[in-house]
């Protein structure tokens, strides 16, 4: 089976075109046209410029856009250079990492109304057990002795007499 950069200049030589034409109709740098041409992906820094590339060219050329990306995907699966994506970053996943990944994964649209509800019932809840629990308190449990205070000399069976008649 012919590679996806023998398809394309084959198809582009048949329908009589030039890799000037080709670059002009897509908007793709004429170097890229030739490197796409000749199968050299390594002028491409990533496979996305690749993939959009050749979907744009077999377009134009009026080639099977679908076959022609899965031989795409097969080949660059056999380069070392595009085998797999390239880390961001040189440094080892952490768990912030992972915390962040899974926040990004949240529907926050449906999740934040559910949790402002929680919140709200929880608070109801709280505040009507605090409630009853003030209602079922003694009201005088918190206060003092009082301003009266017996005298030292009787006992405390009798009441005191009132001094004024």
């Amino acid at each position: 089976m012919p590679t996806v950069a023998e398809q394309l200049r084959s198809a582009r030589e048949a329908q009589g075109l030039t890799v000037y034409q080709v670059a002009d109709s897509t908007k793709i740098k004429t170097d890229h046209v030739r490197a796409l041409d000749e199968g050299n992906f390594d002028v491409f820094s990533a496979p996305v410029f690749i993939r959009g590339f050749v979907r744009t060219y077999a377009t134009l050329l009026h080639l099977d856009v679908a076959a022609i990306m899965d031989a795409l995907d097969h080949e660059l699966k056999g380069t070392e250079k595009f085998a797999e994506p390239p880390p961001l970053t040189n440094e080892s996943r952490g768990i912030v990492d992972w915390l962040t990944l899974q926040l990004s994964r949240i529907n926050w649209r449906v999740a934040l109304p559910l949790a402002l509800v929680g919140l709200v019932i929880l608070g109801a809840i709280l505040g009507y057990r605090a409630w009853r629990a003030h209602q079922a308190e003694d009201p005088l449990q918190n206060l003092g002795n009082g301003l009266y205070q017996p005298p030292n000399g009787t006992s405390g069976n009798m009441l005191p007499v009132p001094t004024d008649p």
